[in-house]
Protein backbone atom coordinates (compact mmCIF):
# COMPACT_ATOMS: atom_id res chain seq x y z
CA UNK A 1 0.00 0.00 0.00
CA UNK A 2 1.28 3.37 -1.16
CA UNK A 3 1.76 5.36 1.99
CA UNK A 4 0.82 9.20 1.40
CA UNK A 5 2.30 10.86 4.56
CA UNK A 6 0.71 12.43 7.41
CA UNK A 7 -0.01 15.98 6.12
CA UNK A 8 -4.07 16.18 6.79
CA UNK A 9 -3.65 14.30 9.86
CA UNK A 10 -1.09 16.40 11.32
CA UNK A 11 -3.34 19.56 10.67
CA UNK A 12 -6.60 17.59 12.39
CA UNK A 13 -4.21 16.76 15.21
CA UNK A 14 -3.60 20.20 15.59
CA UNK A 15 -7.68 20.99 15.70
CA UNK A 16 -8.07 18.78 18.27
CA UNK A 17 -5.18 19.53 20.57
CA UNK A 18 -6.64 22.99 20.46
CA UNK A 19 -10.72 21.81 21.61
CA UNK A 20 -9.36 18.72 23.39
CA UNK A 21 -7.29 18.16 26.02
CA UNK A 22 -4.27 15.70 25.17
CA UNK A 23 -5.90 16.26 21.82
CA UNK A 24 -7.94 12.58 22.67
CA UNK A 25 -10.57 11.44 24.11
CA UNK A 26 -8.57 8.46 25.53
CA UNK A 27 -5.21 8.42 26.33
CA UNK A 28 -4.15 5.45 24.92
CA UNK A 29 -5.45 6.85 22.08
CA UNK A 30 -2.62 10.11 22.50
CA UNK A 31 -0.37 11.83 19.90
CA UNK A 32 2.11 11.07 22.16
CA UNK A 33 1.51 7.44 21.90
CA UNK A 34 2.80 7.56 18.30
CA UNK A 35 5.93 8.65 16.51
CA UNK A 36 6.26 13.01 16.05
CA UNK A 37 3.82 13.70 13.01
CA UNK A 38 2.82 10.11 12.72
CA UNK A 39 -0.56 9.85 14.49
CA UNK A 40 -3.14 8.83 11.91
CA UNK A 41 -6.41 10.93 12.16
CA UNK A 42 -9.14 8.39 11.26
CA UNK A 43 -12.21 8.73 8.90
CA UNK A 44 -13.92 5.18 8.80
CA UNK A 45 -12.44 1.50 8.93
CA UNK A 46 -14.21 -1.36 7.09
CA UNK A 47 -13.51 -5.08 8.94
CA UNK A 48 -9.56 -4.89 9.76
CA UNK A 49 -9.12 -1.59 7.70
CA UNK A 50 -9.30 1.77 8.23
CA UNK A 51 -8.06 4.78 6.28
CA UNK A 52 -7.15 8.46 7.37
CA UNK A 53 -7.92 11.84 6.18
CA UNK A 54 -4.68 11.86 3.86
CA UNK A 55 -6.52 8.40 2.14
CA UNK A 56 -3.85 5.84 3.66
CA UNK A 57 -5.15 2.63 4.35
CA UNK A 58 -4.13 1.00 6.77
CA UNK A 59 -4.75 -3.20 8.82
CA UNK A 60 -5.70 -2.46 12.09
CA UNK A 61 -4.48 -4.06 15.45
CA UNK A 62 -5.55 -3.03 18.53
CA UNK A 63 -9.13 -2.97 17.22
CA UNK A 64 -10.77 0.45 19.28
CA UNK A 65 -8.54 -0.54 22.30
CA UNK A 66 -9.79 -4.63 21.93
CA UNK A 67 -13.48 -3.11 22.01
CA UNK A 68 -13.77 -4.73 18.25
CA UNK A 69 -13.68 -8.41 18.00
CA UNK A 70 -16.32 -8.96 15.19
CA UNK A 71 -14.41 -5.84 12.76
CA UNK A 72 -15.10 -2.48 12.05
CA UNK A 73 -18.49 -1.80 10.83
CA UNK A 74 -20.19 -5.41 11.30
CA UNK A 75 -22.76 -5.62 9.34
CA UNK A 76 -25.38 -7.75 11.67
CA UNK A 77 -24.41 -5.28 14.68
CA UNK A 78 -25.02 -2.06 12.48
CA UNK A 79 -28.06 -3.87 11.09
CA UNK A 80 -29.64 -4.22 14.37
CA UNK A 81 -28.59 -0.43 16.18
CA UNK A 82 -30.38 1.44 12.67
CA UNK A 83 -33.57 -0.58 13.01
CA UNK A 84 -33.59 0.23 16.86
CA UNK A 85 -32.40 3.87 15.68
CA UNK A 86 -35.87 4.23 13.81
CA UNK A 87 -37.83 3.14 17.20
CA UNK A 88 -36.41 5.58 19.66
CA UNK A 89 -33.49 5.34 21.87
CA UNK A 90 -34.02 6.60 25.91
CA UNK A 91 -37.29 6.55 27.54
CA UNK A 92 -38.41 7.14 30.83
CA UNK A 93 -38.95 3.53 32.12
CA UNK A 94 -37.68 0.44 30.84
CA UNK A 95 -37.92 -1.41 27.65
CA UNK A 96 -38.60 -4.85 26.13
CA UNK A 97 -35.04 -4.62 25.18
CA UNK A 98 -33.69 -4.03 28.63
CA UNK A 99 -35.17 -7.25 29.79
CA UNK A 100 -34.27 -9.38 26.88
CA UNK A 101 -30.65 -7.79 26.45
CA UNK A 102 -30.62 -9.29 30.64
CA UNK A 103 -31.75 -12.55 29.45
CA UNK A 104 -29.54 -12.93 26.36
CA UNK A 105 -26.24 -12.15 28.81
CA UNK A 106 -26.99 -14.33 31.55
CA UNK A 107 -27.48 -17.10 28.97
CA UNK A 108 -24.60 -16.33 27.93
CA UNK A 109 -22.57 -16.11 31.09
CA UNK A 110 -23.96 -18.75 33.22
CA UNK A 111 -22.03 -18.40 36.29
CA UNK A 112 -24.33 -14.90 37.11
CA UNK A 113 -27.43 -14.39 38.39
CA UNK A 114 -28.32 -10.76 37.88
CA UNK A 115 -26.79 -8.33 35.31
CA UNK A 116 -27.01 -4.78 35.04
CA UNK A 117 -26.14 -2.56 31.92
CA UNK A 118 -23.59 0.85 31.88
CA UNK A 119 -21.65 2.79 29.70
CA UNK A 120 -18.59 2.10 30.32
CA UNK A 121 -15.87 -0.22 32.52
CA UNK A 122 -14.51 2.19 35.43
CA UNK A 123 -18.57 2.61 36.10
CA UNK A 124 -18.86 -1.28 36.74
CA UNK A 125 -15.98 -1.88 38.59
CA UNK A 126 -16.55 0.98 40.61
CA UNK A 127 -20.14 -0.15 41.62
CA UNK A 128 -18.48 -3.45 41.87
CA UNK A 129 -16.01 -2.35 45.19
CA UNK A 130 -18.84 -0.04 46.29
CA UNK A 131 -21.17 -3.16 46.54
CA UNK A 132 -18.26 -5.83 48.18
CA UNK A 133 -17.79 -2.71 50.69
CA UNK A 134 -21.58 -2.77 51.55
CA UNK A 135 -21.96 -6.92 51.42
CA UNK A 136 -18.97 -7.16 53.96
CA UNK A 137 -19.22 -3.90 55.86
CA UNK A 138 -15.66 -3.60 54.72
CA UNK A 139 -13.72 -0.69 53.64
CA UNK A 140 -10.28 -2.78 51.86
CA UNK A 141 -9.78 -3.45 48.75
CA UNK A 142 -7.25 -6.16 47.53
CA UNK A 143 -6.39 -4.72 43.62
CA UNK A 144 -3.70 -6.83 41.47
CA UNK A 145 -1.15 -5.28 40.09
CA UNK A 146 -2.56 -4.99 36.96
CA UNK A 147 -2.28 -1.93 34.15
CA UNK A 148 -5.62 -0.24 34.72
CA UNK A 149 -8.96 -1.05 36.16
CA UNK A 150 -10.87 2.38 36.80
CA UNK A 151 -10.79 5.89 35.94
CA UNK A 152 -12.19 6.17 39.54
CA UNK A 153 -9.89 8.28 42.42
CA UNK A 154 -9.78 4.69 44.08
CA UNK A 155 -7.46 3.41 40.99
CA UNK A 156 -6.08 6.04 39.53
CA UNK A 157 -4.64 7.37 42.42
CA UNK A 158 -2.32 4.72 42.68
CA UNK A 159 -0.90 5.61 39.46
CA UNK A 160 1.47 8.12 38.58
CA UNK A 161 -0.84 10.25 37.12
CA UNK A 162 -3.07 11.03 40.31
CA UNK A 163 -3.14 14.73 40.44
CA UNK A 164 -6.04 16.71 42.02
CA UNK A 165 -6.76 12.75 43.80
CA UNK A 166 -6.78 13.45 48.04
CA UNK A 167 -4.54 10.49 49.54
CA UNK A 168 -7.64 9.66 51.37
CA UNK A 169 -9.16 7.66 48.11
CA UNK A 170 -6.25 4.86 48.30
CA UNK A 171 -5.75 4.47 51.41
CA UNK A 172 -8.09 1.47 51.92
CA UNK A 173 -6.07 0.00 48.80
CA UNK A 174 -3.50 -2.45 48.57
CA UNK A 175 -1.76 -4.25 45.87
CA UNK A 176 -0.69 -7.88 45.08
CA UNK A 177 1.07 -9.58 42.19
CA UNK A 178 -0.65 -11.53 39.56
CA UNK A 179 0.08 -15.42 39.69
CA UNK A 180 1.45 -14.78 43.36
CA UNK A 181 -0.31 -16.09 45.83
CA UNK A 182 1.70 -15.57 48.55
CA UNK A 183 1.94 -11.38 48.12
CA UNK A 184 -1.93 -12.38 48.56
CA UNK A 185 -1.91 -14.07 51.34
CA UNK A 186 0.30 -12.02 53.18
CA UNK A 187 -2.24 -9.26 52.39
CA UNK A 188 -4.81 -10.95 53.84
CA UNK A 189 -2.67 -11.56 57.00
CA UNK A 190 -2.06 -8.26 57.49
CA UNK A 191 -5.64 -6.81 57.07
CA UNK A 192 -7.17 -9.79 59.03
CA UNK A 193 -11.03 -9.44 58.71
CA UNK A 194 -10.60 -5.95 56.73
CA UNK A 195 -10.52 -6.88 53.03
CA UNK A 196 -14.07 -6.59 51.42
CA UNK A 197 -12.75 -7.65 47.57
CA UNK A 198 -10.03 -9.44 45.69
CA UNK A 199 -10.56 -7.51 42.07
CA UNK A 200 -8.26 -8.97 38.98
CA UNK A 201 -7.92 -9.71 35.82
CA UNK A 202 -8.60 -13.40 35.56
CA UNK A 203 -5.66 -12.93 32.82
CA UNK A 204 -4.11 -10.58 30.66
CA UNK A 205 -2.45 -10.37 27.14
CA UNK A 206 0.92 -9.91 29.34
CA UNK A 207 0.09 -13.45 31.39
CA UNK A 208 -2.42 -16.90 31.63
CA UNK A 209 -3.14 -18.24 35.52
CA UNK A 210 -0.10 -20.44 36.32
CA UNK A 211 -2.02 -23.91 37.48
CA UNK A 212 -3.65 -23.40 40.43
CA UNK A 213 -3.54 -19.73 41.40
CA UNK A 214 -7.07 -18.86 40.32
CA UNK A 215 -8.63 -21.92 42.27
CA UNK A 216 -6.61 -20.53 45.11
CA UNK A 217 -7.75 -17.05 45.11
CA UNK A 218 -10.83 -18.55 45.00
CA UNK A 219 -10.39 -19.95 48.07
CA UNK A 220 -8.46 -17.38 49.87
CA UNK A 221 -11.80 -15.09 49.40
CA UNK A 222 -14.23 -17.19 50.98
CA UNK A 223 -12.27 -18.61 53.44
CA UNK A 224 -11.44 -14.91 54.59
CA UNK A 225 -15.19 -13.59 53.87
CA UNK A 226 -13.94 -11.52 50.83
CA UNK A 227 -15.91 -10.80 47.57
CA UNK A 228 -13.68 -12.25 44.64
CA UNK A 229 -13.82 -9.70 41.81
CA UNK A 230 -13.43 -10.72 38.27
CA UNK A 231 -12.65 -7.97 35.30
CA UNK A 232 -13.55 -9.32 32.31
CA UNK A 233 -13.79 -5.89 30.31
CA UNK A 234 -10.70 -7.04 28.22
CA UNK A 235 -11.10 -10.89 28.36
CA UNK A 236 -15.05 -11.17 27.86
CA UNK A 237 -16.01 -11.99 23.96
CA UNK A 238 -12.15 -12.55 23.36
CA UNK A 239 -11.24 -15.84 25.35
CA UNK A 240 -15.01 -16.99 25.35
CA UNK A 241 -18.21 -15.50 24.96
CA UNK A 242 -18.55 -16.69 28.57
CA UNK A 243 -15.30 -14.72 29.89
CA UNK A 244 -12.28 -16.05 30.63
CA UNK A 245 -13.71 -17.79 33.99
CA UNK A 246 -15.21 -20.15 31.74
CA UNK A 247 -12.16 -20.94 29.97
CA UNK A 248 -10.37 -21.43 33.32
CA UNK A 249 -13.17 -23.09 35.35
CA UNK A 250 -13.49 -20.68 38.37
CA UNK A 251 -16.60 -18.71 39.26
CA UNK A 252 -16.46 -15.16 40.88
CA UNK A 253 -18.68 -13.34 42.94
CA UNK A 254 -19.10 -10.23 40.72
CA UNK A 255 -17.67 -9.80 37.35
CA UNK A 256 -17.75 -6.90 35.17
CA UNK A 257 -18.12 -6.61 31.66
CA UNK A 258 -17.47 -4.07 28.93
CA UNK A 259 -15.54 -3.12 25.43
CA UNK A 260 -16.18 -6.26 23.02
CA UNK A 261 -19.69 -7.35 24.06
CA UNK A 262 -20.84 -4.05 21.87
CA UNK A 263 -18.53 -4.44 19.27
CA UNK A 264 -17.66 -0.93 19.15
CA UNK A 265 -20.72 0.51 20.47
CA UNK A 266 -20.77 1.58 24.13
CA UNK A 267 -22.05 -0.92 26.78
CA UNK A 268 -20.84 -2.64 29.85
CA UNK A 269 -21.70 -4.88 32.44
CA UNK A 270 -21.67 -5.50 36.42
CA UNK A 271 -23.02 -9.55 36.85
CA UNK A 272 -22.90 -11.28 39.93
CA UNK A 273 -24.76 -13.77 42.28
CA UNK A 274 -28.28 -12.93 42.79
CA UNK A 275 -27.63 -12.25 47.31
CA UNK A 276 -25.14 -9.46 46.36
CA UNK A 277 -26.81 -7.90 43.42
CA UNK A 278 -30.40 -7.72 45.11
CA UNK A 279 -28.32 -5.32 47.58
CA UNK A 280 -29.30 -2.19 44.74
CA UNK A 281 -32.77 -3.81 44.33
CA UNK A 282 -36.31 -4.20 45.60
CA UNK A 283 -35.69 -7.22 47.08
CA UNK A 284 -33.81 -6.88 50.40
CA UNK A 285 -33.94 -6.00 53.51
CA UNK A 286 -30.62 -4.69 54.10
CA UNK A 287 -29.56 -1.08 53.56
CA UNK A 288 -29.86 -0.77 50.22
CA UNK A 289 -26.47 -0.35 47.86
CA UNK A 290 -26.56 2.64 45.02
CA UNK A 291 -25.16 0.07 42.54
CA UNK A 292 -25.49 1.72 39.19
CA UNK A 293 -28.14 3.94 38.22
CA UNK A 294 -27.24 6.51 35.26
CA UNK A 295 -29.26 8.07 32.38
CA UNK A 296 -27.53 6.28 29.62
CA UNK A 297 -26.73 2.91 31.03
CA UNK A 298 -29.96 1.25 29.18
CA UNK A 299 -29.77 3.24 26.15
CA UNK A 300 -31.09 1.64 23.09
CA UNK A 301 -28.51 1.25 20.66
CA UNK A 302 -26.14 -0.37 22.89
CA UNK A 303 -28.02 -3.21 23.79
CA UNK A 304 -29.55 -3.82 20.78
CA UNK A 305 -25.38 -4.07 18.97
CA UNK A 306 -24.74 -6.44 22.61
CA UNK A 307 -28.06 -8.65 21.11
CA UNK A 308 -26.01 -8.97 17.98
CA UNK A 309 -23.13 -9.42 18.95
CA UNK A 310 -24.61 -12.50 21.20
CA UNK A 311 -26.22 -14.29 18.09
CA UNK A 312 -22.49 -13.89 16.50
CA UNK A 313 -20.77 -16.06 19.05
CA UNK A 314 -23.48 -18.30 19.58
CA UNK A 315 -20.72 -21.33 18.80
CA UNK A 316 -17.99 -18.42 19.87
CA UNK A 317 -16.67 -19.02 15.87
CA UNK A 318 -15.42 -15.15 16.51
CA UNK A 319 -12.83 -16.43 19.22
CA UNK A 320 -11.58 -19.13 16.89
CA UNK A 321 -11.05 -17.11 14.35
CA UNK A 322 -9.38 -14.85 16.58
CA UNK A 323 -6.97 -17.56 17.57
CA UNK A 324 -6.20 -18.98 14.46
CA UNK A 325 -5.12 -16.07 12.73
CA UNK A 326 -3.36 -14.87 15.96
CA UNK A 327 -1.18 -17.89 15.96
CA UNK A 328 -0.25 -17.25 12.20
CA UNK A 329 0.34 -13.75 12.81
CA UNK A 330 2.78 -14.59 15.93
CA UNK A 331 4.02 -17.64 13.74
CA UNK A 332 5.31 -15.41 10.95
CA UNK A 333 6.36 -12.64 13.36
CA UNK A 334 9.25 -15.05 15.33
CA UNK A 335 10.06 -16.53 11.68
CA UNK A 336 11.16 -13.32 10.43
CA UNK A 337 13.00 -11.84 13.59
CA UNK A 338 14.80 -15.18 14.44
CA UNK A 339 15.91 -14.88 10.50
CA UNK A 340 17.20 -10.71 10.73
CA UNK A 341 18.27 -11.50 14.49
CA UNK A 342 16.29 -9.68 16.84
CA UNK A 343 14.10 -12.32 17.70
CA UNK A 344 15.03 -11.45 21.26
CA UNK A 345 14.15 -8.27 20.84
CA UNK A 346 10.69 -7.96 19.06
CA UNK A 347 8.69 -11.12 19.98
CA UNK A 348 4.76 -11.21 20.35
CA UNK A 349 3.13 -12.28 23.64
CA UNK A 350 0.02 -13.30 24.85
CA UNK A 351 -2.78 -15.32 23.97
CA UNK A 352 -3.48 -15.63 19.78
CA UNK A 353 -6.60 -13.57 20.47
CA UNK A 354 -4.90 -10.36 22.48
CA UNK A 355 -1.32 -10.30 21.12
CA UNK A 356 0.96 -7.58 22.45
CA UNK A 357 4.64 -7.23 21.37
CA UNK A 358 8.11 -6.36 23.20
CA UNK A 359 10.33 -3.83 21.93
CA UNK A 360 13.61 -4.02 23.67
CA UNK A 361 17.03 -2.13 23.29
CA UNK A 362 20.57 -3.34 22.85
CA UNK A 363 20.54 -3.61 26.45
CA UNK A 364 17.65 -6.26 26.25
CA UNK A 365 14.80 -3.75 28.33
CA UNK A 366 11.98 -2.50 27.12
CA UNK A 367 12.80 1.21 25.35
CA UNK A 368 10.16 3.85 24.18
CA UNK A 369 12.66 4.64 21.98
CA UNK A 370 12.78 1.26 20.13
CA UNK A 371 9.06 1.00 20.46
CA UNK A 372 9.00 4.29 18.60
CA UNK A 373 10.93 3.01 15.87
CA UNK A 374 9.13 -0.14 15.23
CA UNK A 375 5.62 1.86 15.39
CA UNK A 376 6.97 4.09 12.71
CA UNK A 377 7.85 1.39 10.34
CA UNK A 378 5.00 -0.17 10.50
CA UNK A 379 2.77 2.87 9.94
CA UNK A 380 5.24 3.77 6.51
CA UNK A 381 4.20 0.33 5.24
CA UNK A 382 0.53 -0.16 6.03
CA UNK A 383 0.49 -1.38 9.63
CA UNK A 384 -1.55 0.77 12.38
CA UNK A 385 -1.61 -0.69 15.94
CA UNK A 386 0.39 -0.55 19.33
CA UNK A 387 -0.15 -4.07 20.09
CA UNK A 388 -1.48 -6.91 17.64
CA UNK A 389 -4.54 -7.70 19.21
CA UNK A 390 -6.53 -9.41 16.61
CA UNK A 391 -10.20 -9.40 15.34
CA UNK A 392 -12.38 -12.21 13.52
CA UNK A 393 -12.32 -10.02 10.27
CA UNK A 394 -8.57 -9.82 9.99
CA UNK A 395 -7.99 -12.21 6.60
CA UNK A 396 -5.04 -13.85 5.60
CA UNK A 397 -4.49 -10.82 3.38
CA UNK A 398 -3.96 -8.81 6.38
CA UNK A 399 -1.75 -11.15 8.22
CA UNK A 400 0.13 -11.12 5.18
CA UNK A 401 0.35 -7.95 4.37
CA UNK A 402 1.28 -7.45 8.37
CA UNK A 403 3.77 -9.98 7.97
CA UNK A 404 5.48 -8.65 5.17
CA UNK A 405 5.57 -5.00 6.79
CA UNK A 406 7.13 -6.27 10.00
CA UNK A 407 10.03 -7.85 7.56
CA UNK A 408 10.90 -4.17 6.53
CA UNK A 409 10.37 -2.78 9.91
CA UNK A 410 12.62 -5.36 11.75
CA UNK A 411 15.15 -4.41 9.17
CA UNK A 412 15.77 -1.01 10.16
CA UNK A 413 14.99 -2.31 13.70
CA UNK A 414 18.26 -4.38 13.65
CA UNK A 415 20.14 -1.88 12.04
CA UNK A 416 19.57 0.48 15.02
CA UNK A 417 19.95 -2.30 17.51
CA UNK A 418 23.28 -2.50 15.94
CA UNK A 419 24.21 0.98 15.96
CA UNK A 420 23.51 0.94 19.26
CA UNK A 421 20.82 4.05 19.06
CA UNK A 422 18.24 4.71 17.57
CA UNK A 423 19.57 8.32 16.52
CA UNK A 424 19.45 8.18 12.72
CA UNK A 425 16.64 6.07 12.57
CA UNK A 426 13.44 7.36 14.76
CA UNK A 427 12.59 10.68 13.79
CA UNK A 428 11.58 12.88 16.69
CA UNK A 429 11.32 11.83 20.91
CA UNK A 430 10.50 8.39 21.65
CA UNK A 431 6.89 7.74 22.88
CA UNK A 432 5.63 7.74 26.44
CA UNK A 433 3.48 5.78 28.86
CA UNK A 434 0.00 7.50 28.73
CA UNK A 435 -0.26 7.48 32.17
CA UNK A 436 2.40 9.58 33.44
CA UNK A 437 3.22 12.53 35.89
CA UNK A 438 4.09 15.20 33.53
CA UNK A 439 3.29 16.04 29.57
CA UNK A 440 6.97 16.06 28.94
CA UNK A 441 9.03 14.15 27.53
CA UNK A 442 6.17 14.47 24.79
CA UNK A 443 4.65 18.15 25.69
CA UNK A 444 3.83 20.10 22.82
CA UNK A 445 3.86 24.54 22.68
Amino acid sequence: MTHRGFEQSNTWQARLHDAVPGGAHTYARGADQYPLGMAPVLTHGSGARVWDVDDNCYVEYGMGLRAITLGHAYGPVIEAVRDTLSRGVSFSRPTVLEAEAAEDFLRTVPTAEMVKFAKNGSDVTTAAIRLARAVTGRTMVAACRQPFFSADDWFIGTTEMNAGIPKTATEDVARFNYNDLHSLTTLFDHYPGEIACVIMEVASAAAEPESGFLESVRALCTRHGALLVFDEIITGFRWSCAGAQAVYGVTPDLSCWGKAMGNGFAIAALAGKRDYMERGGLRTDDPRTFLLSTTNGPEAVGLAAFRAVVQAYRDDAPVRAMEASGRDLADGIAAITAELGVGEHIRTIGRPSCLTFTSLGPDGQPSQAYRALLLQELLRRGVLGQSFVISAAHTPTDIELTIDALRGAAEVYRRAIDAGTTDGFLTGPPVAPALRSSAAPRRIP
